[in-house]
């Protein structure tokens, strides 16, 4: 062991460690309280028969998240930055108008799922809410990046908290090995939506224009890129492996069981019993923590891209002074969505779908617009994509265009239903 460690280029791992961070914190907010309750009801309702599905989606992340890093590092620039310069102001105004609907829709379900989690604990929305907002944007117009990023790093930590609630939950490893490597498939309306379901939750728009603007922010050489690169790998390997413990532990304890679930919390609540009083705290603190991590990136996402698209200045490392319009408009969405929480009767499943629906409809335009992006000879020079790099990525991207306008169709269905 001694030996071992004594072979590792010091140097190397220390700028690998201070480089960690955009692509590790992108990928795992992405299992945020909308992601769990997915994947919960993906194990409680068909147990390990959606594990296999993790291989698939994990390589649809990687090579869309390494296109988004590869853009940022060689040109500097945010996303919004390129699109404003290389498609015009009118495309950028209409991709800032879809991102910023669609992200309040999102912020909002982040904070209910803080409030829903923390009512496990009997902690009252009306005191959980005002206060995460306050803790959020303290942490954001009073902080500077690098404290930034270190508290989102160690909020990555506690999604450990989903991967010791699979191992409690004590499942049939036998099993859960063979439906991983061999597809299982239910021709039913409800397995297909919700396998479609958890494809769709695992790449969003407001990932693309994070994870770049926090790229540039932390303004990383071209010739370090290979860090970056593995930055973006760990970091998508890190969130499947959450995703997936978080299906099997409910699949070896609520579908065992006979529990049928439909949110995180009923989860929870339900683990209880059936793997213990240790198990349920877990999984509601991992709750707790996704859900107040993606109610930070979100309006951080959302306000990067507005910001970078009208050419003001942005940056978590400015102060109201230098960065006014950045400022004010992350304070402006941090109390609209978390106040939209507080009101009584107000219509969350609705404001939610709506936002689905835009971001499927988002979703391909971004895809487009990258892949043309990285394809620019005069923008990347020798860091275009290869044909093989082509092929992959176009397919990828057809993949998660046909899987939207399936989203929009079922999201349209339940609004009208509604």
């Amino acid at each position: 062991m001694l030996k071992w460690l004594q072979g590792i280029d010091r140097k190397r791992l220390l700028f690998f460690l201070s480089i960690i961070g955009p692509g590790f914190i992108t990928a795992n907010v992405d299992n945020d309280a909308a992601g769990i309750t997915t994947y919960s009801v993906a194990g409680s309702h068909y147990g390990y028969a959606l594990l296999w599905s993790f291989i698939p989606m994990l390589a649809l992340l990687i090579v869309v998240q390494e296109m988004v890093a590869r853009l940022g590092v060689v040109t500097g620039k945010g996303l919004s930055d390129l699109i404003r310069e290389e498609f015009g102001v009118k495309t950028t105004v209409f991709v800032m108008l879809a991102l910023l609907v669609t992200n309040l829709g999102t912020c909002a379900a982040e904070f209910a799922g803080l409030a829903a989690s923390l009512e496990i604990f009997g902690i009252s929305r009306y005191f959980s809410v005002p206060l995460a907002c306050g803790v959020i944007w303290l942490l954001v117009v009073r902080g500077n990046y690098k404290t930034v990023e270190r508290v989102f790093l160690g909020a990555c930590i506690i999604y450990f908290s989903y991967i010791l609630s699979g191992f409690m939950a004590q499942p049939d490893w036998g099993e859960v090995a063979r439906h991983t490597v061999r597809p299982t498939f239910h021709m039913d309306a409800a397995f297909i939506g919700l396998l479609i379901g958890m494809v769709g939750t695992t790449i969003s728009p407001w990932m693309q224009f994070y994870q770049q603007a926090a790229i540039v922010e932390k303004d990383i050489p071209l010739e370090q890129y290979r860090f970056v690169r593995w930055d973006v790998i760990l970091g998508c390997v890190m969130a499947s492996t959450v995703a997936f413990f978080i299906v099997t532990a409910c699949g070896a304890t609520l579908h065992a069981g006979g529990f049928v679930i439909h949110t995180a919390e009923d989860a929870a609540m339900a683990l209880a019993p059936l793997a213990g009083e240790f198990a349920k705290i877990l999984f509601a603190v991992g709750l707790v923590n996704a859900s107040l991590f993606a109610a930070t990136i979100l309006p951080l996402s959302t306000t990067y891209t507005i910001c970078e698209g009208m050419g003001w200045e942005s940056g978590v490392n400015k102060d109201f002074h230098e960065a006014p319009q950045f400022m004010g408009l992350y304070t402006g969405l941090i109390l609209f969505s978390g106040g939209l929480i507080l009101i009584p009767g107000a219509p969350l499943i609705r404001i939610m779908l709506v936002s689905q629906i835009i971001n499927g409809v988002l979703l391909p335009f971004v895809l487009i617009f990258i892949l043309l992006l990285i394809n620019k000879k005069d923008l990347m020079g020798a860091y275009v994509n290869s044909r093989l790099s082509n092929w992959l990525s176009w397919s990828s991207v057809a993949v998660l265009i046909g899987l939207s306008l399936v989203l929009i169709v079922l999201g349209v269905q339940q609004v009208f239903a509604g």
